[in-house]
């Protein structure tokens, strides 16, 4: 399977603009994220979405692929999308899965790439994305750690920033024992189906959590998670920044 990864990268984030060309250790965070793919031998081609030329430029000039996108784009899955009809219709170069790698993630391991990939060895799979067991139980309760519930066949049965399931135990360690999953921001997609869910209109669930891929379950698509052993670190904001300092120390 030819697998084409895409890295979308927004310049104007509300809470971090400019945020895929800060310098971390001497290279940009969309740097560091494109590198860390390139690094992943079951991606056929790697390039960046972008909505800015000030990207665009720079992801040239350190040797890398990148396209513009339109800056109306309300999700990367969409900025994502455009990238793909841009090779499809430009290059004539075809591909049997997208994946779309979190451009705010600069040590995203290239197994984790691979852990989505190697699940479409099944062909019944459609959507793909991964799941880590929380080790903190602040975690649980964090609305800006995305929790996630799936089945025994490992498919999303839900995706909630608030703690699923509603446990009525009391103590932390309690909690820990219960299991619970943080989502890893990661999606591969046949292609065909990343075409369609692009075209699904917002939903309810989706408004109420502000979690895009809640629209792809309420339309009744199956998203099937792998459980990954590896770390990421978001950087979501300026402040997101000490997590690299804590990782370090």
């Amino acid at each position: 399977m030819k697998s084409l990864g895409i890295i979308p990268a927004r310049y104007d984030s509300s809470r971090f603009p400019g945020k895929p060309l800060i310098v971390i250790d001497g290279k940009s965070m969309i740097q560091r994220v494109y590198e860390q793919a390139a690094m992943c031998q079951d991606l056929s081609r790697i390039l960046v979405a972008t909505d800015h030329t000030s990207i665009l430029k720079h992801v040239h000039r350190f040797g890398g692929e990148a396209v513009m996108t339109a800056e109306t784009h309300k999700s990367g899955t969409e900025r994502c999308a455009e990238a793909l009809e841009i090779v499809l219709t430009g290059e004539q170069e075809d591909f049997d899965l997208v994946v779309n790698i979190q451009g705010d993630e600069p040590f995203i391991f290239p197994e984790q790439i691979s852990e989505v990939i190697r699940t479409f060895s099944n062909p019944d799979i459609a959507i793909a994305t991964l799941a880590r067991k929380i080790q903190n139980s602040e975690d649980i309760n964090d609305p800006n750690v995305v929790k996630l519930v799936f089945d025994d066949y490992h498919r999303v049965l839900y995706f909630s920033r608030s703690p699923i399931p509603h446990a009525r135990m009391k103590t932390s360690r309690e909690l820990l024992e219960l299991a619970y999953f943080e989502h890893v921001g990661i999606y591969g997609f046949r292609k065909s189906i990343l075409l369609e869910v692009v075209k699904l209109l917002e939903s309810s669930l989706e408004r109420a959590e502000s979690l895009e891929q809640l629209r792809w379950l309420q339309h009744g698509f199956l998203i099937h998670v792998h459980e990954t052993k590896y770390e990421s670190i978001s950087i979501d904001s300026p402040a997101d920044l000490l997590k690299i300092t804590n990782r370090k120390s």
